[in-house]
C-alpha cells in the first residue's frame, strides 16, 4: 500500500502555500501575494478549459512577472474600476490531488469555490486550480498557477478580483 500523499512533507508545503495564497487574496494583500511567485512564474486563467499551450491561446489572464506587477499596482492604487470598492471575497480551496512530486517541484490540482460580495450582491465562482510549486531550502514559490473557471466559455463579468 502506498503512503497517503498528505504524509509527504513536500506536498504539505505546497498545499500550505496554496492556502496562504488564498488568504492573501481574500485580505487584498496583493503586494505580498505577488512575492509568492517565482520570477519566471505564470498566472493563467484560460478561456478554453482544455487548452494546455497558454502562450498561443486566448486567455482571460496570462501574467508573467511584469504583468502581475502591473496588475498589483492597479489593484493597490485605487484608480482602476477593479480597485474601487473591491469585492470582499472568501476562497475555499480543497480536493487536492497530486500530479507529481520531486525534491524541487510539486504539481497539485485542487478545486476552489470563491464567494464575492459587492454592491449588495453575491457572486459565486468555481474553478479547477493547478499549481506548480517550486521547493527550495529558502521556501516555496509558485511557478505556475492555472485557474480554469467553470464558466470560462460563457460571458464572465468583470470580477474586480484575482481568481
Amino acid at each position: 500500500m502506498t503512503e497517503p500523499f498528505l504524509a509527504d512533507y513536500r506536498v504539505q508545503r505546497a498545499i500550505e502555500l496554496v492556502w496562504r495564497e488564498a488568504a492573501l487574496l481574500d485580505s487584498k494583500d496583493y503586494e505580498t501575494w505577488e512575492k509568492l511567485y517565482a520570477d519566471d512564474g505564470l498566472y493563467v486563467v484560460p478561456i478554453d478549459p482544455t487548452v494546455t499551450d497558454f502562450s498561443t491561446s486566448l486567455n482571460m489572464i496570462y501574467d508573467d512577472q511584469r504583468m502581475r506587477h502591473l496588475r498589483v499596482e492597479r489593484m493597490v492604487q485605487g484608480f482602476s474600476p477593479s480597485a474601487v470598492a473591491a469585492a470582499r471575497t472568501v476562497r475555499v480551496v480543497s480536493r487536492f490531488t497530486v500530479e507529481s512530486v520531486s525534491d524541487d517541484l510539486v504539481v497539485i490540482h485542487s478545486a476552489q469555490i470563491l464567494s464575492a460580495f459587492k454592491r449588495q450582491s453575491f457572486t459565486t465562482m468555481g474553478a479547477e486550480l493547478t499549481h506548480e510549486i517550486a521547493l527550495s531550502p529558502d521556501g516555496e514559490q509558485i511557478k505556475v498557477k492555472v485557474a480554469r473557471l467553470n464558466d470560462s466559455e460563457d460571458a464572465v463579468s468583470a470580477s474586480g478580483f484575482l481568481v
